[in-house]
């Protein structure tokens, strides 16, 4: 009897140690963002708020200013961006949507850009679930489409994607620095 409860403490003690080994992971740096177009559409569903349906959803890392230089430095002019930190910004259409008189079938899409100074070229790509842009692929490309830079008096501390209504659909946003672009989206 000694030697069965003796292994049966043995053993507890060797799946507490294992356990014990675990850690969770530090905390990112840019942590992880979703918007919605309508904005909130989650918080307005389990509310009973909602007055339309959701349309789109934009899922990114919002990496932080800290002083540095962004666009022509940190994020390079002229070169594929993944338009955020980590992995590569994914967008999600309920149904199909019009950019630049293109229609865009409803599903997934990773959302690339190519900033420069005067437009950005927004990018939407087959390639789903991947980090960063460095295995961008331009033959998976679906639309690219030109967005003007608007520059902005104050700058923006924390990159940022959120949709706006207009008339005729909405827009999504994207800020950082003293850098906003807005795409139009139409249904």
């Amino acid at each position: 009897m000694k030697r069965i409860v003796f292994l049966f403490s043995f053993c507890i003690a060797c799946c507490a140690s294992s356990f014990s080994q675990s850690s969770v992971p530090a905390l990112d740096k840019s942590p992880l963002d979703i918007s919605y177009y309508p904005n909130n559409f989650t918080l307005l569903k389990i509310q009973d708020k909602v007055t339309e349906p959701v349309l789109a959803r934009v899922i990114y890392s919002r990496p932080q200013k800290n002083n540095r230089v962004i666009f022509g430095d940190l994020i390079e002019y002229g070169k594929v961006w993944r338009l955020g930190a980590n992995e590569a910004t994914e967008i999600e259409f309920f149904q199909n949507v019009k950019i630049n008189n293109s229609t865009i079938k409803k599903g997934r899409y990773t959302l690339y850009t190519i900033p420069n100074e005067d437009k950005w070229t927004m990018i939407f790509n087959k390639e789903l679930d991947t980090w960063g842009s460095f295995k961008y692929d331009q033959k998976k490309d679906v639309l690219r489409v030109d967005v003007p830079v608007q520059k902005q008096p104050d700058s923006t501390e924390s990159f940022s994607m959120f949709f706006e209504k207009l008339n005729s659909g909405f827009t999504l946003n994207a800020m950082w620095d003293s850098c906003k672009i807005s795409l139009p989206i139409s249904l």
